[in-house]
């Protein structure tokens, strides 16, 4: 009977235990810090904002994910779902990037993070679990059991603890949605770069076939020239140098070509990309930019200063958090024995929480308002580090715009024609040889700089474009 009366009053305890800790009340209300509206207005808001700036109630928590969350677990997950291999002829910008997004190991790594703070969220606010035990006094006291029974007890957290811990994750999570857009970013930028200068090696390969073409051309020119006596032997070798010296050209043109695909491969991720053409035109020059719009449009869409925004939010709930910390758990049991002396079933209750005389936090407060401030400064390194990275692109590019145009407009079709009408005039024994190298050399250097002036506006303009974010492979997310 004693063993019945035990069990049943332990079942009881723990139904009871069970039904405080599903909404215990508030102890106290620690001060609520809402974000300063000084100098600038941009504040981070997600769909948590409610649950720090809002006084707290109580600690009751919802164990579901807010919908925000559980609305990218799909699209998450689709990232990390290997794209399949392009084939065909006429491989795409779009389709390029397209297999970067699904098969870039930064991207997938940006994703297990956020969905490991996701996590996080979920844990940070659970309660504790009860406690449950055994418990004996007296026993042997004139031979008999004395007492015996069992107990239950549980923690209630005070002071909206469990929310505030879940608005600072939750802030970690705008973070840290904000770098995976910015690897995003990189990936798709490291792309279009990895695409162009493929583009480029291609166009490279092409131009070095034009030359070997023009320089065979005019060594069998010097052969029929010299075979009729119309100029010295040397003429014939000078043209054959160059003719060799074009074939060289042309092997280091596709070395180039071979490294940009296997560049191109890297930034793609998966196998590796069989050799093929790209479509585009690499000579199509990208919009002008201008500096204003860029400076507004980097300070307004920049994921680093939206990163950096959410950090100084984490910073501020944290300063909340710690603000209440020293606030007391409360600590109940409930015990019930049976007293096999008087042969009554007796009840016991305890309530307990700690004192707060020595330690009141004060070393955690500190510690977070510094945060605080470190991170309020660090918004405006960030602001002003883009500014000086963007101020060196826009420099880069403004040059190669500059240099592309005049190029394209004046200097290539003047080297063009020019070597048409030398090598015209050669092979009807009108202009000399050395003539004839210093045109090809001429027409070779145009077209050589104008390459090398297109690389270099696209690799800035891209820059530009996308928010001056690249190196995706090398800069592994926090």
């Amino acid at each position: 009977m004693t063993s019945r009366l035990i069990a049943r009053s332990i079942s009881t305890m723990l139904l009871v235990t069970a039904g405080c800790a599903s909404g215990p009340r508030d102890f106290a209300r620690g001060p609520q810090f809402s974000p300063p509206r000084g100098d600038s207005e941009r504040v981070v808001t997600t769909a948590y904002q409610e649950e720090g700036d809002a006084q707290v109630e109580g600690d009751n928590v919802d164990l579901a994910l807010p919908p925000s969350l559980e609305g990218d677990a799909a699209a998450a997950e689709e990232l990390s779902a290997p794209a399949p291999l392009a084939e065909g002829e006429g491989l795409s910008l779009e389709t390029l990037e397209q297999m970067s997004l699904s098969n870039n190991p930064a991207v997938s790594q940006s994703s297990a993070r956020l969905r490991a703070l996701r996590g996080k969220w979920v844990q940070a606010g659970l309660p504790p679990n009860p406690t449950a035990g055994y418990t004996a006094g007296e026993v042997g006291n004139d031979g008999r059991g004395g007492q015996q029974g069992g107990y239950v007890g549980q923690t209630f957290i005070t002071a909206g603890k469990l929310k505030r811990d879940r608005a600072v994750v939750a802030a970690e999570i705008t973070r840290a949605e904000q770098q995976l857009v910015a690897t995003q970013r990189r990936v798709l930028t490291d792309t279009r770069h990895a695409y162009y200068q493929a583009l480029l090696a291609q166009r490279r390969v092409e131009l070095a076939m034009d030359l070997l073409q023009v320089s065979t051309d005019a060594a069998d020119a010097s052969k029929s020239l010299v075979d009729a006596e119309e100029i010295p032997v040397a003429g014939l070798l000078q043209t054959q140098i160059r003719q060799e010296n074009s074939h060289v050209f042309l092997q280091t043109a596709r070395n180039a070509q071979e490294q940009a695909w296997r560049r191109l491969s890297a930034v793609v991720g998966g196998p590796q990309l069989p050799q093929q053409d790209l479509e585009g035109d690499v000579t199509r020059l990208p919009t002008e930019l201008n500096w204003q719009e860029q400076l507004a449009r980097l300070q307004a869409e920049s994921p680093e200063i939206a990163s950096a925004l959410a950090e100084m939010e984490r910073a501020r709930r944290a300063l909340n958090r710690a603000s209440v910390e020293a606030v007391p758990d409360i600590s109940t049991q409930i015990s019930v024995q049976y007293d096999a002396a008087s042969e009554y079933t007796i009840a016991g209750v305890q309530v307990g929480m700690p004192i707060p005389l020595w330690n009141r936090n004060q070393g955690g407060i500190r510690q977070a308002q510094s945060e605080v401030t470190a991170a309020e400064r660090n918004i405006q390194r960030v602001e002003q580090d883009l500014s000086q990275r963007l101020a060196d692109a826009f420099r880069s590019y403004a040059d190669a715009q500059v240099t592309t145009a005049k190029y394209s407009a004046d200097i290539l079709p003047r080297s063009q024609r020019t070597l048409d009408l030398v090598r015209k005039g050669y092979e009807q024994g009108e202009v000399g040889y050395l003539d004839l190298l210093a045109a090809q050399q001429t027409y070779s250097q145009a077209n050589l700089a104008y390459l090398d002036a297109l690389g270099e506006l696209w690799q800035s303009y891209l820059l530009i474009d996308g928010l001056m974010l690249d190196g995706s492979l090398a800069n592994a997310p926090l």
